[in-house]
């Protein structure tokens, strides 16, 4: 099978609810979702998937019921976990490596597709890629060795740069080890690194507006994971400070930045409502290959963000 079959391709009163709403026939099939974001943040995600599982033939209310829990407190990640397994569905989806792990820590039979977090092998979530064995697959969209790549990406878009300020969301292990990562690989010593943690959005529009202050800088935003507010804030300060954007999710995501390189998260999705088609029909998590994508996109604003 070609590599593109396996990646046909990151709240609140959303679709499925209403749907979940429906009394499913006794022959339909149980999944969990475990998404280790809050429920707002996950709105893309798990509309995509909801489509893709539609259009694969399992509805909700019909032939299939479907579990979620939401949360990016890893206490309550662990107890959803443990809830969801319980339940023993015919398979379960993770979003995010820490949901993954925490499923995985939970049972070695209920089929698992998790979707980001991550290299597959480097954070040992399977035994390879090709044939991961075990009941566990996925889609990988978060590598920390990408923390050098996004700085030098930006360097080589905007050669002025001398400052760098990285965006990130502390309360996201992973984003933080990117966060690190980016810092040890800075690709010259003449590259100021500034840390900028997402907090409320008046405290980021501070922090930008006292980064700005200073000439040829430029912004690292790591993550697809913050509130709408926080999103529009962010963009409405590149944009009046000029600031050239270096975003970490890949394009699909936002496309109103300068330059992006990574997972095409959204995207991905597909192929995960591909995995769970499958393996309600009797794959075994295991066969199916781990995958792992990366998307380029490079752009100069026509709003004058580089010079």
């Amino acid at each position: 099978m070609r590599r593109r079959d396996f990646i046909v391709i990151l709240g609140g009163a959303m679709a499925w609810p209403l749907a979940a709403r429906a009394q499913p026939s006794e022959h339909a099939r149980r999944i969990g979702v475990l998404i280790g974001v809050p429920e707002g943040d996950a709105r893309p995600v798990i509309t995509r998937f909801q489509e893709e599982l539609a259009r694969l033939g399992w509805v909700e209310g019909r032939n299939l019921r479907s579990d979620y829990r939401f949360t990016a407190d890893p206490d309550r990640l662990a107890a959803y976990a443990d809830e969801l397994v319980n339940l023993r569905p015919d398979a379960i989806f993770a979003f995010t490596g820490w949901a993954a792990r925490a499923i995985q820590q939970r049972t070695q039979v209920i089929p698992i597709v998790f979707l980001g977090g991550g290299a597959p092998l480097d954070n040992a979530v399977v035994n390879s890629l090709a044939r991961p064995g075990g009941n566990m697959t996925g889609f990988a969209n978060l590598f920390t060795s990408l923390g050098g790549k996004w700085l030098v990406l930006l360097k080589v878009a905007v050669p002025r740069v001398t400052r760098i300020a990285i965006i990130f969301d502390e309360e996201i292990p992973p984003e933080v080890s990117e966060v690190q990562a980016s810092i040890d690989a800075a690709p010259h010593p003449a590259i100021t690194i500034v840390r900028i943690p997402l907090r409320s959005p008046a405290e980021i529009e501070r922090d930008i507006g006292a980064f700005a202050a200073e000439p040829n800088g430029a912004m690292l935003w790591t993550g697809a994971s913050s509130s709408p507010g926080k999103i529009e804030a962010i963009e409405r300060l590149a944009m009046q400070y000029r600031l050239p954007m270096m975003f970490g999710p890949g394009s699909s995501i936002r496309d109103d930045f300068l330059t992006s390189y990574g997972a095409d998260v959204v995207d991905l999705v597909r192929g995960v409502s591909s995995y769970i088609d499958r393996i309600l029909r009797g794959a075994t998590p295991g066969d199916l290959p781990a995958q792992y994508q990366l998307v380029v996109n490079l752009k100069v604003s026509q709003a004058g963000q580089t010079e």
